[in-house]
């Protein structure tokens, strides 16, 4: 009863920037705090992995477009594909809405798409927030974006399949739908009484049994395969 929780949705750099400086006691974060922050401020961090996260590319209501490979999504957002026409869809200027640097949902389908290569990852407009994704889709046709599975919203958009794969919970327990990470809660080693009872919540049955399914995202549990900082995937 004497404890208040509050919370802003800014990016996972963001997240994790402002937990190592101490400006907040739990930084959530898409990607290991390894690939945003330095060696010594990662070692005055503790992490709890509390879900999993699905991320799939969304394209507007007037797309004809179902299915894209990752070699096609990677032309898309290098710039190379400009037309809907050239992925078999209709002759019309694909408008590309990226999220900006420093979001964890681009840092994960940045390297699903295009691994370790260096590609110029930029759109027509980039975006702070999912939420701003999701109104933009919902007003622009013949555009294409990506967010996480907790954010579809076919009514304003449509979420479409990677390499055949339809973007779904089940399909990415066992790394069948590539695009997917880890969600992270950081904290401090030194962290305070009211920091680690709620970090022990969200980690209780409560939690992992019913609302991490509930919210769209996927209890760690139910992972048939894991993913280090480096992005390599094995059997769990």
């Amino acid at each position: 009863p004497d404890v208040s929780v509050s919370g802003s949705g800014n990016g996972s750099g963001k997240g994790l920037t402002a937990v190592a400086a101490g400006t907040v006691t739990i930084g959530n974060s898409d990607v290991f705090a390894e690939t945003k922050l330095e060696a010594d401020q990662v070692k005055n961090l503790v992490d709890h992995e509390v879900a999993v996260v699905g991320m799939g590319p969304v394209v507007s209501k007037n797309v004809t477009v179902d299915d894209l490979s990752l070699e096609q999504l990677k032309g898309i957002f290098s710039g190379q594909i400009s037309n809907w026409k050239e992925v078999g869809g209709d002759d019309a200027t694909i408008v590309v809405l990226n999220r900006k640097a420093g979001s964890g949902t681009r840092a994960t389908f940045e390297a699903a798409v295009f691994g370790d290569e260096a590609v110029d990852f930029k759109g027509d407009a980039e975006l702070d927030k999912s939420g701003d994704v999701q109104t933009q889709m919902g007003s622009t046709d013949n555009a294409i974006s990506y967010l996480d599975f907790s954010h579809f919203d076919d009514s304003k958009f449509n979420a479409i399949k990677v390499e055949g794969v339809e973007p779904k919970s089940a399909n990415v327990t066992d790394d069948s739908f590539k695009i997917w990470a880890t969600e992270h809660m950081y904290c401090a080693k030194d962290a305070d009484e009211a920091t680690k009872a709620f970090l022990e919540f969200m980690l209780s049955d409560d939690v992992q049994g019913k609302l991490v399914e509930e919210q769209g995202f996927i209890p760690v549990s139910a992972m048939k395969v894991v993913k280090d900082a480096s992005g390599k995937v094995s059997a769990k």
